[in-house]
């Protein structure tokens, strides 16, 4: 009898005790993970400072090259201005057209041959 009594008490104190209401929290599972967040804004960092370098070097390059088109530009006109200035050299030492300077301001060739003078440093 006092197991059954035992038995009777057990399912009153049950069915006497206040019922208490548990919480459940429900912790909604991100897509991304932290760690992935931190290695993804990392790559992007990575790719953005790469991408700034590459901008800087294509343009340090292009300004590079410019700079070469100018000195080959001038290079080139000075070039056609020697080259006038040599044939105006050579025009300008003719032996025919010696002769004539000499004649009109008063020189006179006496039965000598006139042979046009090369440099020497040619």
């Amino acid at each position: 009898m006092a197991a059954n009594h035992a038995r009777s008490w057990e399912q009153s104190y049950t069915s006497y005790q206040p019922q208490v209401e548990k919480k459940v929290v429900i912790r909604k599972k991100s897509w991304i993970t932290k760690g992935e967040k931190m290695l993804y804004s990392f790559v992007a960092t990575c790719l953005l400072i790469a991408g700034g370098f590459v901008v800087s070097y294509s343009s340090s390059m292009d300004t590079l090259n410019r700079n070469i088109q100018n000195l080959e530009q001038t290079i080139a006109n000075q070039q056609v201005v020697n080259e006038n200035l040599l044939f105006e050299i050579k025009d300008l030492s003719r032996p025919e057209r010696i002769t004539q300077f000499a004649k009109e301001h008063g020189f006179t060739i006496q039965a000598a041959e006139i042979k046009q003078a090369n440099a020497f440093n040619q």
